[in-house]
């Protein structure tokens, strides 16, 4: 945890590698960095999601390497991303085999049809809900995938920029 004005007190790397686990894109961070001074949190999460919105789709891939799968429940929390992806998945911490099961085969359907990690913002979700959203979204097209991707992005680094500066 850490303060909107030591944020905007830090030299630029320093400020990059503190939003790293708030969104894994480079260029994000960059753009993000290079609009201080923020007065508050809630400007600074303001200009974030037009940033997001406004990555390239090579950056959005940057980002998503960062998310682990829904449903994947890695043995030790290393890193503040991985804490926090735990901590948003806790609906699925407690679902039934079948329903984690069905989450695997979905991840990888959705893998082998978008090419990418099954992005969602989990927080205060049940297992099932994960699951209806990610079956809802195979029927997507991949360029409005992308859009739902982006606002899914923007909408977890929202809660982590919350997380990281309150």
């Amino acid at each position: 945890m850490t303060s909107v004005d030591a944020f905007n007190d830090a030299d630029a790397e320093t400020a990059a590698a503190l939003l790293h686990p708030c969104c894994a894109s480079t260029a994000w961070a960059k753009a993000v960095v290079a609009g201080r001074p923020y007065p508050d949190l809630d400007a600074l999460i303001a200009a974030s999601d037009p940033v997001v919105k406004d990555l390239s789709w090579a950056d959005v891939e940057e980002a998503l390497a960062a998310h682990p799968r829904i449903g994947d429940r890695p043995k030790v929390a290393v890193t503040t991303e991985k804490r926090w992806s735990q901590g948003e998945q806790a609906g699925v911490a407690d679902a039934d085999r079948e329903v984690l099961a069905a989450l695997a085969d979905g991840n990888a359907a959705y893998e082998a049809r978008f090419g990418h990690v099954y992005l969602v913002c989990a927080s205060g979700r049940s297992a099932e809900e994960l699951l209806g959203i990610l079956q809802d979204r195979l029927d997507n097209d991949p360029a409005h995938e992308h859009d739902v991707v982006r606002g899914e992005l923007a909408a977890i680094t929202r809660l982590r920029l919350a997380k990281l500066f309150s």
